[in-house]
């Protein structure tokens, strides 16, 4: 497969994923901030700045806002065409990307991208953000469920599928981590009670904002805890949001790409990512909370940076990237 085509598809992946996974961290926060009783530009500020944190898009957001508020923030990361993060900037990248290789795609998929972009250029997706803002950002999900349902209905599974699923897993590992540090880093301390009734409801909102909350009853009895949320969202084995499943599905993919066996390695990233796979295999929540929550998710961040890198250095290392695409490996990078 031509390099081109690969990073391509590599990036369509990433852009679907990121645009659906920043729809997730504006519905959870949403969720959180509803019956919060922080009121005033301070009280918006402490509920909106973490988004801006866990995005790293601070200083571009500052240079464009006056005020930090549900607004503002929403408008920034959903519709502000100056931010390269957007969800319309991140959609209408997917749409570039897949227009570039459209021969090595289905139409149905090309189909399903095109009639996303449409959408949110429309005035109905700006007059259903209006009304509602959790269901115009259910509605984005939607759109990306469907491209994946789409994908793995009608792609051949085969090493154009692979760079999709790389692109894909790495994106959601990282946004999920992101998730999980925004509520226990930033969310958390504001003077509630661990274990009470306002915890217990943002430890939900998370599970939701991961599609994971029935998963997790079905594992977990009792009261929802930090802990149980932590090595569910972390370590599951065979829940498709989970860190450990996405490093997973990097690592087996990579594999079918170069041919070698997974107990070996001929490639770089390969290397890192059956590293990453085993020390989450034999990680318990135990060791992570002794490491701190943050500093372990810190660190799985870097090492999903260091996979991307090696992993365009192996296939794509001759490709000028784009200038949406540097901004958006900066991004993650920062």
């Amino acid at each position: 497969m031509l390099s081109r085509v690969a990073d391509s598809l590599y990036w369509l992946a990433r852009y679907i994923e990121r645009a659906e996974n920043n729809s997730r961290i504006l519905d959870v926060n949403l969720q959180v901030t509803l019956d919060d009783e922080n009121s005033g530009e301070d009280g918006d500020k402490r509920d909106w700045e973490p988004i801006l944190a866990t995005l790293e898009d601070q200083k571009l957001f500052h240079s464009l806002y006056a005020v930090t508020n549900a607004e503002t923030v929403c408008e920034f990361v959903t519709f502000a065409k100056e931010n390269p993060g957007s969800i319309r900037s991140c959609v209408a990248g997917a749409r570039e990307n897949a227009r570039t290789v459209r021969e090595y795609i289905s139409s149905e998929m090309w189909e399903r991208i095109n009639s996303m972009y449409l959408w949110l250029n429309a005035a109905e997706a700006r007059q259903l953000f209006a009304a509602s803002a959790i269901d115009f950002f259910r509605h984005v999900v939607d759109y990306s469920h469907q491209f994946h349902g789409t994908t793995a209905a009608t792609l051949t599974h085969g090493e154009g599928w692979d760079f999709l699923q790389i692109g894909k897993y790495i994106e959601r590992a990282d946004s999920t981590s992101r998730l999980l540090d925004l509520k226990y880093h930033i969310l958390l301390p504001r003077g509630e009670e661990v274990g009470g009734n306002v915890d217990t409801v943002q430890w939900q909102a998370v599970l939701k904002s991961c599609s994971g909350f029935e998963a997790y009853r079905k594992i977990y009895t009792g009261q929802v805890t930090p802990g149980t949320v932590a090595e569910f969202i972390l370590l599951h084995d065979s829940f498709p949001r989970s860190i450990r499943f996405c490093v997973e599905g990097v690592d087996a993919a990579l594999h079918r790409i170069s041919g070698c066996p997974r107990s070996q390695f001929t490639t770089e990233a390969e290397r890192l990512s059956g590293k990453l796979c085993s020390d989450l295999n034999y990680a318990t929540i135990g060791d992570v909370f002794k490491k701190g929550l943050h500093q372990y998710l810190d660190g799985i961040q870097l090492r999903l940076i260091e996979i991307s890198s090696a992993m365009n250095t192996e296939y794509c290392e001759w490709l000028e990237p784009t200038v949406e695409q540097s901004q958006s490996q900066s991004q993650g990078a920062a």
